[in-house]
């Protein structure tokens, strides 16, 4: 009894010493951005202070990457369009650094760049991962306040659905499919992530169910972003991204045909 109490005493320091004094130094912070000059700004300042901040310069054609690395982000370039694409630039720095012999971080959040999110927030969707609760923690736009008009009919209906079919098709009980999220680096790297267009949150969140992470949904309040959306505030771009999420939905629901899903982690 003695010897276990001095073992666990032992690897609780260890796990002390090995854990940053500020946790939010062992997060890094990916904001994909396409032409979000006006509205960059404005979230790298509400950000509390994280290890880095990475954003992805989507090709843009206008002062984003400027604007970025003059608030103290890193600039990372991906000249293919495309949401995924620009969150697997990101990544792919992250594990070339770690082939390098780079600390790998703890979590990684992931927040748009238009400001439509509260990035002040950060802390609050990385309270269930530091207490041991979540491997991901999605913040949920359906759960929180909505400013009028900041989603549009059509975005709040395709979520509803897209929601309605993980529950039925996997068990998942998810209520939005929001870009504000929050993932242990060990967790995200296990799902494996494909998909380069519009499908990345659900692919993110369809795995997350399958694979039996540890998931928590957390409220947060969404505003109108800063200039105009690519997506939902266009009739073509709403068409292409519902589409996308509908087609990922079918795909991993034909090629893994009869896997549940349980809300918490494999034993």
């Amino acid at each position: 009894m003695i010897d276990e109490t001095i073992a666990h005493d032992a690897a609780s320091a260890a796990r002390r010493q090995s854990a940053p004094a500020d946790p939010l130094l062992g997060v890094i912070v990916i904001i994909p951005a396409y032409n979000e000059q006006d509205a960059l700004p404005h979230v790298l300042a509400g950000l509390p202070r994280v290890a880095e901040v990475l954003v992805v310069d989507n090709a843009s054609t206008d002062r984003t990457s400027y604007v970025a690395r003059e608030a103290g982000a890193t600039v990372i370039y991906e000249p293919q369009r495309g949401y995924g694409a620009a969150c697997q630039a990101g990544l792919a720095e992250l594990r070339r650094r770690s082939e390098s012999g780079v600390t790998s971080p703890r979590v990684i959040a992931f927040i748009d760049g238009d400001f439509s999110d509260y990035p002040e927030r950060l802390p609050m969707l990385l309270e269930p991962i530091f207490s041991g609760r979540a491997d991901l923690v999605l913040g949920s736009r359906l759960k929180g306040h909505r400013e009028r008009g900041a989603m549009p009919l059509q975005s709040l209906l395709g979520n509803r659905l897209a929601c309605c079919l993980m529950r039925w098709l996997w068990g998942a009980a998810y209520s939005d499919l929001g870009p504000f999220r929050v993932v242990r680096y060990p967790s995200l790297l296990e799902l494996g992530m494909t998909d380069r267009g519009y499908g990345w949150t659900i692919e993110m969140q369809i795995k997350a169910a399958i694979a039996g992470l540890r998931v928590v949904e957390v409220p947060v309040d969404y505003r109108p972003r800063i200039g105009v959306s690519k997506i939902s505030g266009t009739f073509s771009g709403s068409v292409k991204a519902g589409w996308r999420i509908l087609t990922t939905i079918a795909y991993y629901a034909v090629c893994l045909r009869g896997t549940s899903a349980r809300w918490s982690r494999r034993d």
